[in-house]
């Protein structure tokens, strides 16, 4: 059985996101989106966590979707918080928005916008990005939200990734559709966070679902950080690993 790569044939496989891709992929999902992704609701949870929330604070929920997340965000920094969404699917962030509305919350901003040009017009402490391959594979949307934190800000990312290739090939054979029907680009699936790593610093990356998933967390520790290209200025480490993490440091440029 042949095994599944980065470097086949599959469609996307060799190239960067597409964006009329994206787009025209989510206005299928959308009415379906959030049944789709019930499976994958306990590593929202962990993700969110991971933020370490508190009242009072700005979080960026960095492509929202349908807005599943917005519940649990809510509940980590209450009222006197502020929660901005960024979504450039127009079908996903019309359901946002219907569930913004009906939930009566004033305190959320719903950008429809792709990520790297979003005017995100604040500085947040926290960042979300669950199941967001496209844009951590697009090192300009990475350069914009990391922009727009606090130094110190906690910065959490989730999705699916391809499993070790020596004993995970029956995990693969799961990933590969999942991705095709959710991202428009593999590459980069092995490691789908190293424009995040190399941009923010040392990350804690942690494998679930024997291996197809992972989630990344890290801690921006200046006050302004590189754009794809350029040297930083300084670089520092990430809070001691959770149990059954490994520490992943930023290479040097």
């Amino acid at each position: 059985m042949k095994r599944v790569t980065d470097h086949g044939t599959q469609r996307g496989s060799a190239r960067g996101p597409d964006r009329a891709a994206a787009l025209a992929q989510y206005r299928q999902r959308a009415g379906v989106y959030d049944l789709e992704l019930a499976l994958f609701e306990p590593i929202r949870r962990d993700a969110i966590a991971r933020l370490a929330l508190q009242p009072g604070e700005v979080v960026l929920d960095v492509g929202c979707g349908t807005g599943l997340s917005l519940p649990l965000l809510q509940q980590g920094i209450g009222a006197a918080g502020r929660i901005i969404g960024i979504e450039q699917s127009p079908e996903m962030i019309a359901h946002a928005r219907q569930r913004v509305a009906q939930q009566g919350w004033a305190n959320v901003t719903l950008l429809e916008s792709p990520v790297e040009s979003a005017r995100i017009g604040a500085k947040a402490d926290a960042a979300l990005l669950h199941f967001t391959h496209d844009i951590l594979r697009r090192p300009e949307a990475v350069a914009n939200v990391l922009r727009h934190l606090k130094p110190g800000a906690r910065v959490v990312a989730s999705g699916l990734k391809w499993a070790s290739p020596l004993l995970g090939w029956p995990v693969n054979l799961l990933v590969l559709p999942a991705a095709l029907r959710s991202v428009s680009s593999l590459e980069g699936l092995h490691q789908p966070w190293d424009h995040l790593q190399a941009q923010l610093g040392a990350l804690q990356v942690e494998s679930r679902l024997f291996g197809g998933v992972y989630l990344a967390s890290g801690v921006s520790r200046v006050s302004r950080v590189r754009t794809a290209g350029r040297r930083p200025a300084a670089r520092g480490g990430a809070s001691p690993p959770h149990a059954g993490a490994h520490q992943i440091k930023g290479r040097r440029p």
